[in-house]
C-alpha cells in the first residue's frame, strides 16, 4: 500500500519546496522558476513573496529584471497574471492558451458570435506590436476595424489568442504605469515553444509545491484530463489521510512533519496557498473567517503563517512618516502564544524595514477576527 502522508507532512513539503522553511541565497530568476512563478495580478505585492523566500532580497534588482526582460508579467495559470522568467513564458503560454480561451468565451461568448476571431487576433497583434496598448485603447482601435462589436470583448479575444505581456513601468518597485501590453514574441524577440511538454509542466508543479492529486495540478493551471498524463510518468504514489491518491517526484524533499516552521508573511495572492484543489493543508479556515478576512471587494490582506498554518492576516497603513503593520489573528489561534507573538513581531519589523525603510515602524497585534 502507498505511504500515507498527513496534512502536516504535506504542509511541510509545500513550505520546503516554496523556500518558506528557510530563506535561500538563490538569484531572483532561479527562485521564480523554483516556485513555478508567482501570481502577480497586483503590480507590487509579489515583491513580498520574493522577500519571504530570498536572503537579502533587493527589490530594485528584481525590478531591473523586468526592465531587461529576464522576467515578465503575463496571463498564465488560471488565466491570472503571473511573474515568470522569459523562458517559462514562452514554454507555458501555449500550454494554457486553451484555458484562457475558455475563460474568455465564458465571459464574452455572446459578443463573439459570427466573429472571425483569427482576424481580430491578427489585427490586435499588429496594433500592440506597433506600440504597447491598454485594453481600453486596444478595444477602441479594434472597434473601429470591426464596427458594431463590443470593444472590451474584442480586446479580450486578443488577450486569449496572443501572448500579451504587461510592459514596464507597470510593476516596477516604487512606481508603476498604465496596464499596457505587447506580444511576448515582440517583447522577448523569440517565438513561443512549438511543442511544449505537459509532462515537464507537471514535473515543475510537483517540484515547486508538494505531493499532489490530479485535481491539485488541474486547479493550479486550469488544464483538464491530466490523469492520463500523470499515470504513465515515473512518479511515486502516496495516500492522504482521507484515502486520496497523490503523485510526487521520487526524490523530491518531504521533510518530517515535526520540522519547525518559522513565521512567514505571505502576500495577498501567494501561490503557496492558492495552487491546489484542497487549500486547507496550509490551515483550515471556516467560511465566516474567509468572508471577514478576505472581502469580496476592497484590499486583500496578506496571510501570516505560524507553524506553517494561516493563523492571521496582515496589512499596513502609513500616516505622517509612520508605517504601522497590523496583524489580526484568527480566533482559533488567539491569543497568540508568547513565543509566537514575539516571532510575529520580529518578522513584522523586518517586513517594515523592507517596505518602508525610511519610516518609523509600529507592529501591532490586534484583537482576533
Amino acid at each position: 500500500m502507498p505511504e500515507v502522508l498527513t496534512r502536516r507532512a504535506l504542509n511541510r513539503a509545500t513550505l520546503a519546496r516554496q523556500s518558506l522553511l528557510e530563506r535561500s541565497a538563490s538569484p531572483v530568476p532561479e527562485m521564480v522558476e523554483r516556485v513555478a512563478g508567482l501570481q502577480a495580478q497586483t503590480p507590487h505585492t509579489w515583491y513580498v513573496g520574493l522577500w519571504s523566500r530570498i536572503l537579502d532580497f533587493d527589490p530594485e534588482q528584481a525590478a531591473g529584471l523586468l526592465e531587461d526582460r529576464t522576467l515578465v508579467r503575463i496571463a498564465l495559470m488560471r488565466s491570472t497574471i503571473h511573474l515568470v522568467t522569459a523562458r517559462d513564458c514562452l514554454r507555458w503560454r501555449p500550454l494554457v492558451e486553451p484555458v484562457i480561451g475558455r475563460v474568455t468565451k465564458g465571459a464574452f461568448g455572446r459578443h463573439l458570435r459570427d466573429l472571425d476571431l483569427d482576424a481580430v487576433a491578427a489585427a490586435g497583434r499588429a496594433l500592440v506590436e506597433e506600440r504597447p496598448l491598454t485594453f481600453g485603447a486596444l478595444g477602441k482601435e479594434l472597434a473601429a476595424l470591426f464596427p458594431g462589436r463590443d470593444a472590451a470583448a474584442l480586446a479580450q479575444v486578443v488577450r486569449a489568442r496572443v501572448a500579451l505581456v504587461q510592459v514596464p513601468p507597470r510593476g516596477m518597485w516604487g512606481r508603476s504605469g498604465p496596464i499596457a501590453h505587447t506580444s511576448a514574441e515582440h517583447w522577448l524577440g523569440a517565438p513561443q515553444e512549438a511543442a511544449p511538454s505537459v509532462e515537464d509542466f507537471v514535473t515543475r508543479y510537483l517540484a515547486a509545491f508538494r505531493p499532489a492529486s490530479v485535481k491539485d495540478v488541474q486547479a493550479h493551471c486550469g488544464l483538464t484530463r491530466l490523469r492520463e498524463v500523470m499515470e504513465p510518468m515515473d512518479l511515486r504514489t502516496f495516500r492522504t489521510e482521507e484515502g486520496g491518491e497523490l503523485y510526487d517526484l521520487p526524490d523530491a524533499p518531504r521533510p518530517d512533519e515535526d520540522t519547525p516552521a518559522p513565521v512567514r508573511f505571505l502576500y495577498d495572492y501567494d501561490n503557496a496557498l492558492l495552487s491546489f484543489a484542497d487549500r486547507t493543508r496550509m490551515g483550515t479556515l471556516d467560511p465566516e473567517q474567509v468572508t471577514r478576512a478576505w472581502p469580496e471587494h476592497g484590499p486583500v490582506p496578506g496571510p501570516v503563517l505560524v507553524d506553517g498554518t494561516v493563523a492571521a492576516t496582515w496589512a499596513t497603513a502609513r500616516e505622517r512618516g509612520t508605517t504601522t503593520l497590523t496583524v489580526t489573528p484568527f480566533a482559533p489561534f488567539a491569543p497568540l502564544a508568547a513565543r509566537d507573538r514575539d516571532e510575529v513581531e520580529a518578522e513584522g519589523e523586518r517586513l517594515l524595514r523592507f517596505l518602508a525603510p525610511a519610516d518609523t515602524h509600529v507592529v501591532r497585534v490586534a484583537a482576533p477576527w
